[in-house]
């Protein structure tokens, strides 16, 4: 149980123990000193007298920076992973059942259980793929995990369904309307054009090992066990797939879709505003490229919007100053919050591209109405004793697909003339 201290804040109190506190309080203090060695740096630079020592300083510090930013993001997720409580777990109709079976399955492969209560097919693309349903719980567990390891999934929307495909239809010109007097006549409305909207679930899996002594364990929490090894490595897939998936048995990436300029965005595409310099940000008031992308986006999703990059990317926009001197990136506020940029949170990607010519290193938008997650309901695991003696794998699948659900919410920076 996390140490609860009272200078802890309400959001915080019940998630983020005492160590998370300590480490947000170090990364404000680097964070000042931080700044102090930039402006070093920025005053010698003003003098043309560069200094590789003031350059070295200041590379050290941003590395200490990363360093403290890394650890209180792992300590958050730490926190916010639940647990597998028995008393939960107990509390379904039929669930006792249930994982009674599928411990058994788990446990010495025996499936008698676990078929009397699954009649159907056991794979919806093919039968020999099978596997048996994993307790809801299991499954609950998995998805919230997720939800704090994967950085998009976190930010975007979330249905889930429960066939292998999610159709949402859209009105690309907005619903018919217009102003009228109470006794005019009332001129006829064009249509609406309407849109089909497919997110197909494709199949994600994992395999994970283990030795028959583990399994023979009854102190080990098997279900735990797995939704802990499968997580991490479905919450990667899922990150790289949400940002640039090809749409080829994955999601589909908000990077893949057709880019255009801003000034000639038009549904179906996302638009873009540009750097000014070909290879990286201009020299003079780097911080103005990103207000432009700011206000690129408008009104109705700037008020949610949000910024996503990786952690290069970051480190180079915490040097950036506004026209006042003050500088756009602060770190959390909090322990457990986001860093801000010009007070929009900022969501650390690791499969954004780096900066560097033709590359969109920085997206801004509102990812809840922008970009849509689909979770087919359903986690599958085949016990698979034969195929690496002596351990056991687990192959372990769930269905997700996503992609842009609306192509004015999400605006990308490119780096170009």
């Amino acid at each position: 149980m996390p140490e609860i201290h009272a200078d802890a804040s309400p959001e915080t109190k019940t998630l983020l123990p005492h160590e998370a506190q300590v480490t947000h309080t170090e990364v404000m203090r680097i964070f000042e000193a931080f700044k102090e060695a930039n402006d070093a740096r920025l005053a010698e630079i003003e003098r043309r007298a560069g200094d590789v020592v003031t350059e070295e300083k200041l590379a050290r510090i941003d590395r200490a920076l990363d360093e403290r930013l890394a650890r209180l993001d792992r300590l958050a997720l730490e926190a916010r992973r639940p647990g597998l409580a028995p008393e939960r777990r107990e509390s379904r109709t039929g669930s006792t059942e249930h994982k009674a079976a599928f411990e058994a399955y788990i446990r010495s492969g025996e499936t008698s259980g676990l078929r009397s209560l699954e009649t159907r097919a056991m794979s919806v693309g093919s039968g020999p793929d099978g596997g048996y349903l994993a307790p809801p719980e299991i499954e609950t567990t998995v998805t919230q995990r997720l939800a704090a390891l994967s950085p998009i999934r976190a930010i975007a929307g979330i249905r889930q369904v429960s066939g292998a495909t999610f159709k949402r239809p859209f009105a690309k010109t907005g619903p018919a309307t217009g102003w009228v007097g109470e006794t005019a006549a009332r001129a006829q409305t064009d249509s609406p054009v309407l849109a089909e909207q497919v997110f197909p679930a494709m199949e994600l899996y994992a395999m994970p090992a283990a030795t028959q002594t583990l399994i023979d364990d009854a102190a080990v929490d098997l279900e735990s066990w797995i939704a802990g090894e499968v997580e991490t490595v479905f919450a990667e897939q899922e990150g790289a797939a949400f940002v640039a998936g090809d749409g080829v048995n994955k999601p589909t990436g908000f990077l893949t879709q057709t880019l255009v300029a801003n000034s000639a965005w038009e549904w179906g595409k996302i638009g873009f505003t540009v750097t000014g310099a070909a290879s990286a940000f201009p020299e003079d008031d780097p911080a103005d490229v990103l207000f432009d992308l700011i206000y690129a986006l408008k009104a109705g999703f700037r008020q949610n919007g949000r910024f996503v990059m990786n952690r290069k990317t970051q480190a180079v926009v915490r040097k950036m100053k506004d026209a006042s001197g003050a500088y756009v990136w602060s770190p959390p506020a909090q322990a457990g919050g986001t860093a801000g940029l010009f007070t929009f949170p900022v969501t650390e990607a690791e499969d954004m591209p780096d900066i560097g010519a033709g590359t969109t290193p920085i997206a801004f938008g509102d990812f809840r109405r922008g970009y849509l997650v689909v979770d087919r309901l359903g986690l599958r695991i085949l016990r698979d004793p034969y195929s690496a003696k002596p351990y056991v794998l687990f192959y372990t699948t769930k269905r997700v697909g996503g992609g842009v659900a609306d192509y004015d919410a999400i605006k990308l920076l490119k780096v170009a003339a």
